[in-house]
């Protein structure tokens, strides 16, 4: 975007640049002061994009701009918190002040980007590429143009830098960074994957076509040689896209690049931290970690689950410490566990995140009861640290990477964790297991 702004650039207008530079300061100015209503960034996003264009600037450059100064950011739990009262708030006294109130509430929890993201996702996807897609592409391939094209150097080299050039820049560059020990693939993702998709980049053509529009314009010889490149390019990157992923999946085991779904191990009643009967019909497992503000919530739905399928479930924890003080505050628990007292540990423990150093995991245990001397020797003790092991182990080979992750029935859920899509989950798994146990 920025070689389109800056080199297709026409004539540059003075006052009209200065305006779209005062309203890039203007989106800065609003992100540090935190400002959270999107009305002020779309009516200075329109300025930009207007004044951009009066410029001579290509109007590329102030989308790309834009988007990089709208705030975004991890959604705040603070701010859920106080959303919910906001909520209990109307079901108290409902009205149109404090439904608005709450409407106000839950978009303070999330980022002004994600939020024109999620507004805007679906009208770009659906309208925009396309109608740019059917304006920009439509060629007639009358009157020789194919034999033209394919004898021409611009089609040849946009296929060459569409297919090959995204297959090597991409591929090669991933696994060197790879390699040197730069970066790493996410879970579940192996080169073979990494080259397929660099291969299915050629696929993209909205910003070549507004490429070879500025370039050469579309109705010109050139242009329309190179809208042929583009289009027998979407082509030639599907098939060899297709090809190498066949390759992956049959050379080197890569069917997928998903995560793991299924837990692994499955629920043992002789290692795991069980709530509820251990022969109980549906099973509900969760990796947790004590310093995740989500977790302490998210596991409070035990009490909603637990009053509507009653001695039918079994609820089991797994440790899952990713936050600084994770590691620690998952041995105390397990420290506790050798006291049998994990449980009560753990519904303690959760109401009091803001303080986990070794000193008042130490004062929780006193407070609990516990044998202290006993809880000190195992916070530290080999048993332990294999047992919290044990479970990061566990979460790794079932795709578990942040908390809280839950299993229904050892299937890993996608989406929402609250307590009415839990409670769903279970149910629909409830009535898959009542259905094939019917005689045939």
């Amino acid at each position: 975007m920025s070689i389109i702004g800056i080199v297709y650039s026409e004539e540059i207008r003075v006052v009209p640049l200065l305006i779209a530079l005062a309203s890039l300061v203007g989106l800065w100015l609003l992100g540090r002061n935190r400002q959270w209503r999107a009305t002020p960034y779309v009516l200075i996003v329109i300025v930009l994009w207007l004044a951009t264009v009066y410029s001579g600037i290509h109007a590329s450059l102030a989308g790309m701009a834009a988007g990089l100064l709208i705030p975004a950011y991890a959604t705040q739990r603070h701010k859920v918190v106080a959303a919910r009262q906001l909520f209990r708030d109307f079901w108290q006294s409902p009205s149109a002040a404090s439904a608005r109130a709450v409407d106000c509430g839950l978009s303070q929890g999330v980022s002004v980007n994600e939020r024109l993201h999620e507004f805007l996702r679906l009208p770009t996807a659906l309208l925009i590429v396309p109608v740019f897609a059917l304006a920009n592409a439509g060629v007639d391939l009358r009157g020789g143009l194919l034999a033209e094209a394919f004898g021409s150097p611009v089609t040849w080299g946009v296929i060459a830098g569409l297919v090959l050039g995204k297959l090597l820049g991409i591929g090669l560059i991933t696994l060197a960074a790879v390699r040197l020990g730069l970066g790493r693939l996410p879970a579940g993702i192996g080169m073979g994957s990494v080259f397929g998709g660099a291969a299915l980049s050629g696929i993209g053509f909205t910003v070549s076509l507004l490429i070879i529009g500025l370039a050469f314009g579309t109705t010109s010889d050139l242009g329309r040689r190179a809208t042929v490149g583009v289009l027998v390019s979407m082509m030639l990157a599907t098939l060899l896209g297709r090809l190498i992923f066949k390759v992956a999946a049959r050379r080197w085991g890569e069917e997928t690049a998903d995560l793991p779904m299924l837990l692994e191990p499955p629920v043992d009643p002789e290692v795991d931290h069980i709530r509820g009967p251990e022969d109980a019909q549906l099973t509900l497992v969760e990796y947790v970690d004590f310093e995740c503000a989500y977790c302490a919530h998210a596991t409070g739905s035990w009490e909603d689950l637990r009053a509507h399928f009653g001695d039918d479930l079994r609820y089991v924890v797994r440790q899952l410490p990713h936050h600084p003080h994770g590691p620690i505050a998952a041995r105390a628990s397990e420290a506790a566990s050798n006291q049998g007292m994990f449980w009560p540990w753990l519904d303690f423990v959760f109401t009091r995140q803001h303080a986990l150093e070794r000193e008042d995991l130490i004062g929780y245990a006193v407070e609990l009861g516990l044998d202290v001397d006993r809880f000190i020797a195992d916070l530290d003790s080999h048993a332990v640290i294999e047992r919290v092991e044990r479970d990061l182990a566990s979460a790794v080979a079932s795709g578990a990477h942040v908390t809280p992750t839950f299993f229904v029935e050892g299937r890993r859920l996608r989406g929402s964790y609250d307590a009415r899509t839990l409670t769903a989950a279970l149910e629909a798994s409830r009535r898959g297991t009542r259905t094939q146990e019917l005689p045939s």
